[in-house]
């Protein structure tokens, strides 16, 4: 299998424009790698910054070290975990550190950090 990850600095170069209007994105998300996963995600900001929400019918059927991190055109992005994944079935919320531009991102990733492979991905509209 092809680990499909950038770094951060290989991110800047390949980085595809995905402008955040300061509405709230949304996406549904597929599984990857042979596992399920499904549920809705939104990404919106408030006050002290960005949050992503997995929707009440997230789920997830399983695996070792799931996180949620963020990608570009479907390829995880090294260093953008932003927290262990609480739960494999329903709402779940992660706050995004300030060092991370949501703009730059096309994905929300459900990725394996043990095995370096996706377990689930959602493109924003």
């Amino acid at each position: 299998m092809i680990r499909k990850t950038l770094t951060l600095a290989a991110f800047a170069a390949a980085l595809a424009t995905s402008a955040f209007a300061g509405d709230a994105r949304t996406g549904q998300f597929t599984g990857a790698s042979n596992h399920v996963t499904s549920g809705s995600v939104t990404v919106t900001k408030d006050a002290s910054g960005y949050i992503v929400q997995l929707g009440p019918q997230f789920f997830l059927d399983g695996a070792p070290d799931p996180k949620v991190g963020f990608g570009v055109n479907g390829t995880y992005v090294d260093g953008t975990l932003i927290g262990v994944l609480q739960s494999k079935t329903g709402a779940q919320s992660y706050r995004v550190p300030a060092h991370l531009n949501v703009a730059d991102f096309t994905d929300v990733f459900i990725w394996c950090e043990k095995f370096s492979v996706p377990l689930g991905v959602a493109q924003l509209n």
